[in-house]
């Protein structure tokens, strides 16, 4: 029987009375026309943009659009780094009536040349050389690409500019092109609509080629709109933007919230530089995958070991009693006036220096989503006082489907229903949702959308789950494809193994394997920097990762965890089938290029079963070792292949608890 969670807001949405993305941020032009806008840190200084800046330098990118030809309806990718020009180009290209595609910067020739084939897109907004090489690389195969805009010109003097512009350029042409384009740029903007195209974002891609998934400005406009209200989000915030720009959490984030809260982004220097700029700038409302939590976590646990005794017995003792009472006090329990101000010490001598370590010092609302993030690893932050939460999400439905009110945290829950929301579970135990932010269709892939979404409006998400009783807050199992079941009977949910195998700060990546089978097996990544930091106390010498990975005392160390780990799993009577009998350290990472990861870092767990079948026979054949050899890419795009013997180590089951579980 399925089971409905009501809408945390009215049955029927009030239409916003924003129709478009670029009405907001001329709303904001003018009504926080001062207010920093955009920053972005270069050369080691941060400068800023107000809202009126934004704004006029959106609309020059968008009449220079149209001096070089933009049509309605046509389709613009846009590829680079997080920067305030490419944000601006993305509106500008909405106010010409055109289609925002934002291409994962990261990405191979061979995936932009998929995503620009696709969508047909006719210009390309390049960040920096790097990406404008990949686009002529594919120009051969891919046909329609009428322009190619650069933003940094930094190594790209001689190259042929015939089809080819910087975008400062474009944006002086626009300018003085003013008299002749003003009043058409005005008509197509004032002529947008709620239910016209905002963005097309394309899927991660774990179990095929990625979709693009079409964006409506209702979709987007109405979820900001009702995610700020929920989070009580305004002006006067502060995030950093720096996620992929293709996805759409980075966009609800720093396009969809900011210009209805009018809230300022910030634009780091770089990767290198993100922990440093994330310091200076100290959001208030900050955003990010587990895999950040998780480093953060390590480094910190790093730093620690390496410290002197006092200190280390410092910090324990006042983690200890963080835990105990740190989140407690952030949801507005009564704690003990004793344990309020043993807390206030820590708070002074551990908890606040590490939150500016970290660069979280005022975070009012912090969220994390993508993956499922580990309890401990959750915990831990929140224990600190920081208000971290988790929401459930899909670009399918731009972004919200569910999230945690203050007061109601937990770290076994993704919350309730988001406003305007409503979420079933079919008897299948898979996860159905519809809302204002419902994605129009699958881009030339009728087929596609007709299986997820039905003629009411429910999206299947493809996700196991289920309602609690009493607090209506969703729990969320694993994928539905990939939630099964022992060869006894028992439960086979691999992310809730994988996620506390991933909070010892050795372990990076983990793939549990076990559905109809005896036992439950695994591949395991470590962390080089927090491994390699553990190997140089311990004296122990290496040359590469593949040595590292197989040195057994780095085994032993892994070992340990996973017997851990199996005996909290042996706690849960459901899940205690799923402890993990035998498993090999992978002797390369995981990695995107190798088609192992999504570019989002999701795991593609059919790839991995078929590319490492050699491995999985011989975790589940007896063997104690196994040679094999593996295909890698370099950065440089070039193939070559790395031969190792991996160990195969066996660890202990707690029995008594998996026969209660069968």
């Amino acid at each position: 029987m399925n089971q409905t969670a009501p809408a945390r807001s009215d049955s029927d949405v009030a239409q916003s009375a924003a129709p478009s993305i670029p009405f907001l941020m001329a709303r904001n032009a003018r009504q926080l026309q001062a207010r920093p806008a955009y920053r972005e840190k270069e050369f080691g200084i941060w400068q800023s943009w107000t809202w009126a800046e934004a704004y006029d330098e959106t609309r020059a990118i968008a009449l220079g659009l149209l001096e070089l030809g933009l049509e309605k309806g046509d389709f613009v990718a846009i590829a680079g780094r997080n920067r305030p020009a490419l944000y601006w180009s993305m509106v500008a290209v909405q106010m010409c009536g055109a289609v925002p595609v934002p291409l994962y910067q990261d990405a191979v020739a061979e995936e932009m040349a998929y995503v620009l084939d696709h969508c047909g897109a006719r210009f390309v907004i390049c960040g920096d050389q790097e990406q404008v090489d990949k686009v002529i690389e594919v120009q051969q195969s891919v046909s329609g690409i009428a322009h190619v805009l650069y933003h940094d010109k930094r190594g790209l003097r001689k190259y042929d500019h015939a089809r080819m512009s910087s975008l400062a350029d474009v944006a002086e042409r626009g300018r003085a092109a003013k008299a002749t384009h003003d009043a058409e740029l005005t008509a197509r903007t004032e002529a947008l609509g709620p239910d016209d195209p905002c963005v097309m974002l394309y899927t991660s891609g774990t179990t095929g080629r990625p979709k693009g998934v079409l964006l409506s400005n209702r979709n987007i406009v109405e979820t900001s709109r009702n995610s700020s209200d929920f989070d009580h989000l305004r002006a006067e915030d502060e995030v950093l933007a720096y996620l992929p720009m293709a996805w759409v959490g980075d966009f609800i984030f720093s396009i969809g919230q900011a210009m209805w809260t009018g809230f300022c982004v910030n634009c780091p220097e770089d990767e290198a530089t993100m922990m440093t700029d994330l310091r200076e700038i100290g959001p208030t409302y900050f955003f990010a995958p587990p895999r950040v939590f998780e480093t953060q976590l390590t480094n910190v646990m790093i730093r620690m070991e390496d410290a002197g005794r006092f200190k280390r017995w410092l910090f324990e003792r006042a983690m200890t009693h963080a835990r105990k009472v740190g989140p407690a006090m952030l949801s507005g329990e009564t704690v003990g006036a004793m344990d309020r101000l043993r807390y206030r010490l820590g708070e002074f001598f551990v908890y606040g220096p590490l939150k500016n370590t970290l660069g979280l010092s005022r975070v009012r609302v912090g969220y994390t989503a993508g993956e499922a993030i580990g309890p401990e690893i959750f915990d831990f932050y929140r224990s600190l006082g920081i208000n971290l939460k988790q929401l459930y999400g899909q670009t399918e439905a731009s972004v919200f489907i569910t999230q945690q009110p203050d007061g109601e945290v937990r770290s076994d829950t993704v919350g309730v229903p988001s406003p305007g929301v409503e979420v079933k579970i079919a008897e299948s135990g898979e996860v159905f949702y519809r809302s204002p932010g419902t994605f129009v269709k699958y881009y030339k892939n009728d087929a596609s959308t007709a299986d997820t979404k039905d003629a009411e409006g429910w999206v299947a998400t493809g996700d196991a789950g289920f309602f609690e009783e009493g607090t209506g807050h969703l729990r969320i199992i694993d994928r539905a494809k990939d939630v099964g079941k022992m060869a006894d009977g028992s439960l086979f949910a691999p992310k809730y193994v994988e996620n506390k195998l991933k909070f010892y700060p050795a372990i990076l990546e983990v793939v549990v394997f076990g559905n109809g089978r005896d036992t439950c097996t695994a591949f395991i990544n470590i962390d080089l920097q927090a491994v390699g930091n553990w190997a140089e106390r311990n004296n122990i010498a290496y040359s590469s990762y593949q040595e590292l990975s197989q040195h057994p005392q780095v085994g032993e160390m892994i070992l340990g965890h996973v017997e851990e780990v199996n005996r909290s799993i042996a706690q849960d009577e459901m899940l205690s089938g799923s402890q993990v009998s035998r498993f090999l350290v992978l002797h390369k990472e995981l990695d995107a290029d190798d088609g192992e990861l999504t570019r989002t870092r999701k795991v593609r767990r059919r790839i991995i079963e078929e590319k490492f079948a050699d491995l999985i026979d011989a975790l589940y054949s007896g063997q104690d070792s196994i040679y094999t050899e593996t295909e890698v890419t370099y950065e440089d795009g070039r193939k070559g292949k790395i031969t190792a013997t991996l160990v195969i180590r066996d660890a202990n089951i707690n029995k008594a608890a998996a026969r209660v579980a069968a």
